[in-house]
């Protein structure tokens, strides 16, 4: 648990927020209807009850990320500000030993691809020190679609979906300064313990210098079939082909503030980027449930294939921008479990994807 903030500047709150981005809730809102949604929202994290259903808790959250960064009619109401890929991807037949997925067929898979910036703000700023998003959709060749949302922290901020609304009641925006409540938000760090590992990991890391350049992870437990029904719990994370790199702290102060998308555009345009698709093999014992806890280090893992990415479009014209990501969306060979927080997120970015397309 984190026992003191030592002060609640934006840039330290920006890199405790974690998963969810805080640039568009601590500055003032244009025009009143960010404000005074939050302000419809419960007045404490305490007066959410615990037995609230996993529906009922999207709804709210949704509404609460509206309340917080605005309405953005035609957009997402997380990762919003993004950028569209396309590409491919080679599953390797050593993954196929654990899945019979066509993923890991061999065969050339048709990808579709975006990557994000974790909020709710169209216009936030690439130097926020919060989590960046990759979202695929492999299109199989025998016609079913298998879709992979990561993140590129190795763990996520919540175990629950209770903390997800939590963090947002923190964060609603008070009529009377137009930001969020410093003291508010660090009483939601204090009691809320699955945040600090996402929160002790941003704070150490400084923002990515490209999504070429930057690892990816499934933060969820998976369950992989292989053609025997025999069933092996696995996580999997993306390794980038030109390394991992981050900005210096003197770069981070310089940047401009939009600088991702054109430097992905950039690197493609010198020839395709790539990636490794590592799984990690799980034993008995590893956290099934629980995106916020790591495995131990020295687990198996296995080369289970390539992505290559080789076109960047424009978010709006994009293949991307009318998906609904929904990380339940498997090939035959791979399962969910029952973590919460995975359940929880189908749910949530389906009902945001209903409110977007009725806007689009």
């Amino acid at each position: 648990m984190i026992s003191a903030i030592p002060d609640l500047s934006r840039r330290s709150m920006l890199g405790a927020v974690s998963a969810l981005s805080v640039g568009g809730v601590l500055l003032p809102i244009v025009g009143g209807s960010a404000a005074s949604a939050a302000s419809n929202m419960a007045p404490s994290v305490s007066s959410v009850v615990a037995d609230d259903t996993i529906e009922t808790t999207a709804v709210k959250v949704t509404d609460a990320l509206e309340g917080a960064y605005g309405r953005h009619e035609g957009l997402r109401r997380n990762h919003t500000k993004g950028v569209g890929v396309l590409g491919h991807f080679i599953g390797h037949r050593d993954a196929a030993e654990f899945s019979r997925s066509s993923l890991f067929s061999g065969r050339k898979i048709e990808v579709i691809g975006r990557f994000s910036l974790a909020g709710g703000n169209p216009a936030a700023s690439d130097l926020e020190n919060t989590p960046r998003g990759l979202a695929l959709e492999f299109r199989l060749p025998d016609g079913e679609l298998h879709h992979m949302t990561m993140l590129h922290t190795p763990m996520f901020f919540a175990a629950a979906p209770k903390t997800f609304l939590d963090k947002f009641i923190a964060l609603k925006i008070e009529d009377n300064t137009g930001k969020a409540d410093p003291a508010l938000f660090k009483s939601y760090l204090a009691t809320h313990p699955d945040n600090d590992a996402q929160v002790k990991f941003l704070a150490a890391t400084t923002p990515p210098t490209s999504y070429a350049r930057c690892p990816f992870f499934g933060i969820h437990t998976f369950k992989f079939t292989d053609k025997q029904e025999r069933t092996t719990l696995i996580r999997f994370r993306f390794v980038p082909h030109d390394g991992v790199a981050n900005l210096s702290h003197d770069e981070v102060e310089s940047y401009p503030k939009d600088f991702l998308a054109a430097a992905l555009k950039t690197r493609i345009s010198q020839g395709p980027v790539a990636w490794d698709m590592m799984v990690t093999i799980g034993e008995p014992g590893d956290p099934e449930v629980d995106p916020t806890v790591l495995w131990p280090s020295e687990r198996r893992e296995i080369k289970a294939g390539t992505l290559v990415l080789d076109r960047v479009i424009p978010d709006a014209q994009a293949g991307s921008y009318k998906i609904n990501f929904d990380p339940l969306m498997l090939s035959d060979g791979v399962a969910a479990t029952k973590d919460p927080i995975l359940l929880f997120r189908s749910t949530s970015y389906a009902l945001s994807h209903e409110r977007r397309l009725r806007e689009i």
